[in-house]
């Protein structure tokens, strides 16, 4: 008999889930975000659709072109917008497993018809299909490896999507600037149909794998559901391990029952308005940072701004991403271990710097040399704090505070706030960039420092050091929106309290010779703590 899972079990087998599900996901996440982008100033690009074509025109023709322009990028998001919708009634009838299937189909779709194009209106139908996948799969994945993941090692291993997001966006300006000297439209054509790849590699693999043991235990597959756990915790079925998580889930269950999107807005002694309130808070905040414009409009930002040249841009928005991956290693060695809190502030906080410097630089780079240098740092720094507070963790939050009745309604929703506010940004960004200019980035400095940082500091309670169930608890024992933080310190300062305890070690010392009657044995207690 075949061992399930190709004979994977325990880290060997998280290891094997996130190598070939989630590390081309979130690849296909950064390649998407960032591979348009670097298209749109292609002399075969805009050759081939004129009406985009803001590099070759003027005055009142160029802001029309603008409009379009950020029209055909950000309907991209529109149709990731939907594909997270579409996970409220779907993503729980098929299971985590099959919805991410359905959402790679829809991708290798959206790529021919993008790769294939020779007009606007299947452009656009292109964008459409793609997004319509992706949004389902950034929907369902976060979701299914946090679920399959153990708790002591959750942060780091869901932080791993933003390094893989990373890789992806590298990928994407890296494959764009080896093009840009090819003529023919081979130079984008095949940038727009190389996320096939990802998309075969997650399909090859899906047959292979476990689905969450939390989403078994909800259609009352037990037995499946023990199995797996078993697996995944490297130890049998009748383990107390086992047997103790699977109590949990279920008491989960029966507390809230099987969850309705009328439910989401109730506030009574599970506070779900609250806790889908902070879920669409963390992807909203990752988006409305400023991100949007650095990924969607990197080369835009150099070029128009700075001052270089094309392939001086495309050199530097492909070493932006480079550097954005490496910075995300601080947060996948950091966030067990300082929090989700502190980084989160950490990132808005040199965000909003970093935003406001680019603002004073960019609007002196025609005339200061220095000012351009200064501005173009500060873009690096931004990627360095998006990289760290930003990138992965928004990803991880949103299904930490969510309980497991509720888990995919609500992170289907969260996922819509992040493409809502994505096409928001990325639909604005042009008309801004040509109205405003550089007093945009003053925008999101603002934004950054005086909505972001106070929300997170009053609002977003600690999930470190916390259960996906230990969370039910923190929200019932809380009394309002601002009790949630201080309540799950307390849990902290309890679970650490009790730890202490369960390490005092009793040790038997006996004063008198063996055996004898004379004096009784002194015990003395030492703490280990």
């Amino acid at each position: 008999m075949a061992r399930p899972y190709l004979g994977f079990r325990g880290h060997g087998l998280i290891r094997f889930m996130i190598l070939t599900v989630v590390l081309p996901a979130y690849c296909l996440l950064g390649y998407n975000n960032a591979v348009f982008g670097g298209l749109l100033s292609l002399e075969s690009f805009v050759e081939q659709f004129p009406t985009i074509d803001t590099v070759h025109t003027t005055g009142s023709k160029q802001a029309e072109n603008a409009r379009i322009q950020g029209t055909v990028v950000a309907l991209y998001t529109v149709g990731c917008m939907f594909g997270a919708l579409s996970c409220f009634s779907l993503g729980d009838k098929l299971g985590r497993l099959r919805t991410i299937a359905v959402g790679c189909i829809l991708e290798i779709v959206g790529s021919i018809l993008l790769s294939t194009s020779f007009s606007l209106g299947q452009l656009i139908v292109g964008r459409l299909v793609l997004g319509l996948g992706f949004g389902a799969i950034t929907a369902t994945v976060p979701i299914w490896q946090s679920e399959s993941s153990p708790a002591q090692h959750r942060g780091a291993l869901v932080v791993l999507e933003g390094v893989f997001s990373s890789a992806g966006l590298a990928t994407s300006q890296w494959i764009d600037l080896g093009l840009f000297f090819a003529k023919s439209s081979v130079s984008w054509r095949f940038p727009l149909a190389f996320p096939i790849v990802f998309s075969f590699v997650i399909l090859g693999f899906l047959p292979f794998l476990p689905d969450s043991p939390r989403w078994l235990v909800k259609h009352g597959r037990i037995a499946e559901a023990k199995s797996v756990m078993a697996i995944l915790e490297d130890t049998t079925e009748d383990s107390p391990v086992v047997e103790n998580d699977i109590a949990k889930m279920q008491h989960s269950l029966e507390e809230m029952g099987q969850g309705s999107f009328r439910g989401l807005f109730s506030n009574k002694k599970d506070r779900l308005l609250n806790r889908t309130l902070l879920a669409c808070f963390s992807t909203f905040s990752q988006q409305i940072n400023g991100i949007g414009i650095i990924g969607f409009y990197t080369n835009t930002i150099f070029e128009e701004f700075v001052g270089v040249s094309q392939i001086v841009a495309r050199v530097l928005s492909g070493s932006i991403y480079i550097f954005q991956l490496l910075c995300c290693f601080v947060a996948f060695g950091t966030i067990d271990r300082i929090g989700r809190r502190k980084l989160m502030m950490f990132g808005v906080t040199g965000m909003g710097i970093c935003s406001a410097i680019v603002a004073g630089t960019v609007s002196q780079a025609a005339e200061n040399k220095a000012c351009s240098i200064i501005a173009a740092i500060c873009v690096f720094l931004f990627a360095l704090f998006f990289g760290i507070g930003a990138l992965g963790i928004n990803y991880l939050y949103g299904t930490e505070v969510a309980p497991l009745a509720y888990r995919v309604p609500i992170y289907a929703l969260t996922t819509t706030t992040l493409w809502s506010f994505n096409f928001l940004v990325v639909e604005v960004t042009p008309v801004a960039f040509a109205s405003i200019g550089y007093k945009y980035f003053i925008v999101f400095a603002c934004i950054n420092l005086f909505l972001l940082l106070p929300i997170i500091y009053f609002f977003l309670p600690e999930t470190q050091r916390h259960s996906l169930e230990d969370m039910d608890t923190i929200f019932r024992m809380s009394k309002n929106a601002f009790d949630v933080v201080k309540v799950s310190r307390e849990m902290v300062k309890g679970r650490l309290r009790a730890d202490a305890a369960h390490a005092a070690v009793t040790v038997e010392v006996v004063d008198g010779p063996q055996g004898s009657d004379d004096e009784k044995p002194k015990v003395q207690s030492l703490e280990n703590v």
